[in-house]
């Protein structure tokens, strides 16, 4: 089957020499919801642009479902931060502008979903609420019945209960048609609560990425004295930390690997995998088969 999203060694270079990207390999598969994870300019951003066809590679190449970004951009749907929508149009004249600017735009679920989220059509996008304008964004790319939704930090600026109505909806949505979903936040407990593939990004590069339950198996998280693992050869090494008196390690062992006596062992959450790449030095990139 063919991936949702493919990058193969893709990387930008800006105007002034610097790499956003540089070498990035990921294949997310066709109906997966995906984290993707990174610091502050990390190359988020960049990467969903370029994921999006808002801007090209450098290097590289990257496919959405078999084809470049700008032959597709039908079938791609993107929700910035800052959910720019026309501030003085009302909703039912930013909704009518989609339908006549994507081919194939769905009215009728547009309308539906902005009556079921009960925002007024009259009411301009500048009297919303955060919570409202990120919906009527999320419902212009809905409508257009993407195969590829891209989330830049959507729920930044929106409060708990906005959060919980704007997941909960879009999922309903993108679980009925089989979206891929690439989903940038900071919010690592949101990410794990709704997403089952994982894309950690680190200075411009991919660190780890695959499906969370096939990465989850390969790691370990390893307790022992402050020494450890300094003095032991052979550990796949991602991140150590020390306190009050112990190291506690994420590693990637060998199968059967085994890291000897006095050692606690034990699967690592979603936050010990996340935070230990983003701690971590950085390393040439894991990729976990799906």
């Amino acid at each position: 089957m063919t991936a949702a999203l493919a990058l193969r060694g893709l990387g930008h270079q800006y105007r002034g020499g610097g790499w956003a990207l540089h070498d990035c390999n990921v294949e997310v598969p066709t109906g997966r919801v995906v984290a993707l994870v990174g610091p502050n300019g990390a190359g988020k951003t960049t990467l969903l642009n370029i994921a999006a066809g808002l801007l090209r590679p450098t290097t590289g190449a990257v496919q959405v479902t078999g084809e470049r970004p700008d032959r597709q951009l039908a079938r791609i749907g993107y929700v910035a931060q800052d959910a720019p929508l026309w501030p003085r149009l009302r909703v039912a004249e930013v909704l009518e502008l989609g339908r006549c600017m994507n081919p194939g735009f769905d009215a009728q679920l547009a309308q539906a979903r902005v009556r079921a989220l009960e925002i007024p059509t009259r009411a301009r996008i500048n009297a919303l609420s955060g919570g409202q304008r990120a919906q009527v964004a999320l419902t212009l790319v809905l409508a257009k019945r993407p195969q590829l939704l891209l989330l830049d930090e959507p729920l930044a600026n929106l409060d708990p209960l906005a959060r919980r109505e704007f997941l909960t909806s879009m999922f309903a949505t993108c679980a009925e048609d089989g979206v891929a979903v690439l989903f940038s936040s900071h919010v690592i407990a949101e990410l794990e609560r709704i997403c089952d593939y994982l894309v950690v990004l680190l200075a411009g590069h991919v660190q780890v990425a695959g499906d969370i339950d096939d990465i989850r198996a390969s790691h370990q998280v390893v307790t022992g004295p402050l020494d450890w693992p300094q003095h032991t050869q052979g550990v796949n090494l991602v991140s150590a930390s020390s306190t009050a008196g112990r190291t506690v390690a994420l590693v990637r062992p060998e199968p059967g690997q085994r890291f000897g006596p006095g050692l606690e062992e034990s699967e690592p959450t979603f936050d010990e995998l996340a935070l230990g790449y983003l701690s971590g030095p950085q390393a040439p990139a894991t990729q976990v088969s799906a």
